[in-house]
């Protein structure tokens, strides 16, 4: 369109050629893109090289879509970024807005900062982390708060370790709350008596864990990256199960279950419980591009009312950054409900072009 607005051949070759070039936004120029009108269709991934183990969230001020990841070097020579955080107007169109974090915690010696999980809560903006290393005997749950969604946000500290609550792997953590009470959910893989997926109720300004006897398990260690979704009578649990981070090996995949109440007994299609290990109902896994698809953000609805999930997934033929890292993009895919059930189309990652979600200006 901006060709034949022109009309002039050598402005032609000048845009085609610009068109070529490789940016950040468009590392891989050669692959399908989606047309122009990137308000109403895009392809999956939406945003690359990494947004691993993705969180949300609509601000509620401005209504911008700002997203949070994990830790991770993309290989580009600006280091490690302690948990990158995007913006977008529509969850298709996404920018680098800076980090979380200017330096790690100091409640813990060493580690990553994984798995954000970011809420608006009394106005401000709560970020629930985990710190860990690979194989961490001892990792933990954290919390800093900013004044706004792209910070600074200041550490308040952690919550609790694997050891002080008796729960091996304490990473995932996700932020509920129901009537009033304020509740973390958290766990990870793990073959240990204790493990296990667990909720604990939080103090009212959610910076602490009065009391960590009063935990609960609702799904098996089997499970890790517990999101909770509540819609009509019931909360429905969505989960992943795999090797989230083996890059094109990754076997990452999601399951879900439902139950009546949100401490459970959270059920699968088939009626068995959760909190056993080899349950629940496969909702997404990889496929002939795409590997790995898991560790799921809250479901966010657009203005039609369509439910869509936010993930991450690692593309087949580029499974590794050069860093080394697995390439865990953000993807983007519509839920539909049917018997009281989310469903994706095909039951993995789309990889054509779809429907982009729909919001007003």
């Amino acid at each position: 369109m901006i060709l034949t607005i022109i009309g002039n051949p050598i402005f032609a070759v000048f845009f085609a050629l610009i068109g070529c070039v490789k940016s950040p936004d468009n590392p891989h120029p050669d692959e399908q893109q989606p047309p122009a009108d990137a308000q109403s269709t895009y392809v999956n991934p939406v945003f690359e090289p990494i947004l691993a183990d993705p969180t949300v969230i609509r601000d509620p001020q401005s209504g911008y879509f700002y997203a949070y990841g994990t830790q991770d070097n993309w290989g580009d020579g600006q280091g490690s970024r302690l948990m990158p955080i995007l913006q977008s107007t529509n969850l298709v169109d996404w920018k680098v807005v800076g980090q979380a974090f200017s330096s790690k915690p100091t409640w813990k010696d060493n580690g990553g900062l994984w798995a954000p999980d970011v809420n608006v809560i009394n106005g401000r903006y709560y970020l629930y982390y985990a710190y860990s290393t690979w194989g961490d005997p001892n990792p933990g749950i954290g919390v800093a708060v900013a004044e706004k969604p792209t910070g600074p946000f200041i550490d308040h500290g952690k919550l609790f370790t694997s050891e002080e609550v008796d729960v091996p792997n304490s990473i995932d953590p996700f932020y509920f709350e129901e009537a009033g009470e304020k509740y973390i959910f958290w766990g990870s893989f793990s073959n240990a008596p204790t493990q296990g997926t667990y909720g604990v109720p939080l103090s009212d300004d959610g910076l602490s864990v009065p009391d960590l006897s009063r935990k609960f398990k609702i799904a098996a260690g089997d499970f890790e990256a517990v999101m909770i979704h509540r819609r009509d009578e019931y909360y429905y649990f969505f989960g992943s199960k795999g090797s989230c981070c083996e890059g094109a090996n990754s076997r990452y995949h999601v399951l879900v279950a439902r139950a009546e109440n949100l401490k459970g007994p959270y059920l699968d299609q088939n009626g068995d419980d959760i909190s056993e290990r080899g349950k629940g109902t496969l909702l997404l896994k990889g496929n002939d591009k795409f590997v790995g698809p898991g560790h799921n953000a809250r479901l966010i609805a657009d203005d039609e009312g369509t439910d869509w999930f936010i993930y991450h997934g690692i593309d087949k033929m580029r499974g590794k950054a050069p860093s080394g890292a697995s390439r865990r993009m953000l993807m983007l895919d519509r839920i539909t409900w049917q018997d009281g059930w989310p469903a994706i189309s095909g039951g993995t990652p789309s990889t054509k072009v779809q429907g982009a979600p729909v919001f007003q200006e």
